[in-house]
């Protein structure tokens, strides 16, 4: 979609990348409104869209604010989104009903991507992706990320799949999808805030320009999807995987006990595992964030070549 409505608003430092054929990045706004607290995640926010410049691209934060779809956020509008104590939190099921409804609400893995991609935009960097969740053989708990990388033609730089997860199903899934999975210059999978989720990766390819060269080839094929870059953390940033199994089993344990459910179980396990890690989770957060918004502005740069 390439012009403004009353329902879809892209900001001018966007507009402009957008007609000039430069490198942008999308960035997801759950993260600002429901992964970090207030005053961190606006200067986490902030961090992110500045690192994506000092690399040669243009950052879009994609929100929808009182039913209007925004490509790209102004500073002042950045400060208030990391404000919302009430926004929505908005996957493709519900993307529409909060732009007919006037609602405002934050945009997960799959509205980001549906959103990008009508704007234009080919690359897309997050935290970590949702998937299969642990018990869904019993709860059939499937995050919709899994199916819009499947039809979506968004490359999606991501620290792996959140721990959260039972990552062997997710892997299984996003194959079963043709999902292409490639991890940079690492021949193990990640799981978010460790680098090593004790599964081989099902692709490795070495930096950002051979990661360009794949989504490109992939593009002139007419082949459909999109892509997932798993980018694993900062050996000095990361928490080992045995020491967050053991933090993610306890929080899944309270959850249990406590009747948590659906949409709330993400938010509630974050708050527990930071809770359990005296805060380590939260800076590991940071520090992937970054990191994946860095590849993925190379990797745009690499593409707009």
């Amino acid at each position: 979609m390439s012009e403004e409505t009353a329902n879809f608003h892209v900001s001018c430092e966007v507009n402009d990348a957008l007609r000039a054929g430069k490198p942008l990045v999308a960035l997801e706004s759950t993260i600002i409104t429901h992964g970090m607290p207030w005053p961190g995640n606006l200067e986490m926010a902030r961090g992110v869209e500045a690192l994506i410049r000092e690399e040669g691209a243009v950052p879009a934060t994609i929100v929808v604010i009182d039913g209007r779809l925004h490509i790209g956020l102004g500073d002042d509008d950045l400060a208030a989104l990391a404000q919302t104590k009430d926004a929505l939190k908005l996957s493709r099921a519900d993307l529409a009903y909060a732009i007919a409804e006037g609602r405002t609400g934050s945009t997960t893995v799959a509205a980001t991507m549906i959103a990008a991609e009508m704007a234009g935009i080919r690359v897309f960097a997050t935290g970590g992706i949702g998937g299969v969740h642990r018990g869904a053989e019993e709860s059939f708990d499937i995050s919709a990320d899994i199916d819009e990388l499947a039809r979506t033609p968004v490359l999606v730089v991501s620290a792996g799949a959140k721990a959260l997860l039972d990552i062997p199903k997710t892997l299984e899934a996003l194959e079963t999808r043709g999902v292409p999975v490639v991890t940079c210059a690492s021949e193990t999978f990640p799981a978010f805030w460790s680098r090593d989720s004790g599964l081989p990766s099902p692709l490795t390819l070495p930096d950002a320009p051979a990661i360009a060269r794949f989504q490109a080839t992939r593009e002139r094929l007419g082949i459909e999807g999109g892509m997932l870059v798993a980018n694993p953390v900062d050996a000095a940033d990361e928490i080992p995987r045995s020491e967050m199994e053991a933090h993610i089993a306890a929080a899944l344990d309270t959850a249990k006990r406590q009747g948590i459910a659906r949409k709330e179980v993400t938010p509630f396990l974050l708050s527990e595992i930071y809770r359990l890690s005296d805060g380590r989770s939260l800076a590991t957060n940071i520090a992937l964030v970054r990191s994946n918004a860095r590849l993925a502005a190379r990797i745009a740069v690499a593409l707009a070549a």
